[in-house]
């Protein structure tokens, strides 16, 4: 049995940017929803927060993970239900670290990600994977949809992750390739018991 992680996966809808700079409310999509539950299962998070303030985009992340969690969806991919049963919803980010000081007694650290340079409280993933695998407090690496995250969003985490970057000048993952990229990148050498 390995060390139990107390770290959390959020994918923030709003607020974050559109390619003007705007800030706007995102669209959820399908895919983020299995992909990134499925990422957060494989490397044992704790849960997958997805996070938007339109009540019918959480109705339909309901809906979609209720397909797969009963009934047909359950009986023809097991898997994918299981993995599912780690989606949590939440209307703010405010409100989806009240549920997890709620659930761990304490306030989680955040840790924000960007794919831009950003000036700010930089850590190496290593040193946030440490941070994670003591376990002393629980953290939530936090990714934005659309263009990132807002600056406000930024300033009010407690780390600021470095920039994926690749091997050429082109720099636009999706979020789900980002995501599996950091979380690999944070348990690299992971020590079991």
């Amino acid at each position: 049995m390995g060390l139990e992680l107390r770290y959390y996966l959020a994918l923030i809808h709003y607020p974050v940017h559109n390619k003007e700079g705007e800030v706007v409310v995102s669209s959820i999509t399908n895919l983020d929803i299995h992909d990134l539950s499925r990422l957060v299962k494989t490397y044992d998070g704790k849960a997958f927060y997805m996070v938007t303030p339109l009540e019918s985009q959480r109705a339909m992340i309901g809906r979609i993970c209720a397909h797969w969690k009963e009934g047909f969806g359950a009986t023809y991919n097991p898997n994918r239900g299981e993995a599912l049963e780690l989606v949590r919803v939440s209307p703010s980010l405010e409100e989806m670290r009240e549920d997890i000081r709620e659930e761990e007694g304490e306030d989680p650290l955040l840790a924000a990600t960007s794919a831009r340079e950003q000036e700010g409280k930089r850590v190496p993933y290593r040193e946030l994977g440490r941070v994670i695998q003591d376990g002393m407090r629980p953290v939530v690496v936090v990714l934005g949809t659309g263009w990132g995250l807002t600056q406000e969003v930024i300033r009010g985490c407690h780390y600021l992750l470095e920039p994926i970057k690749g091997m050429g000048r082109y720099n636009h993952l999706s979020v789900r390739c980002a995501a599996a990229i950091v979380l690999d990148r944070l348990f690299v050498g992971r020590k079991e018991p």
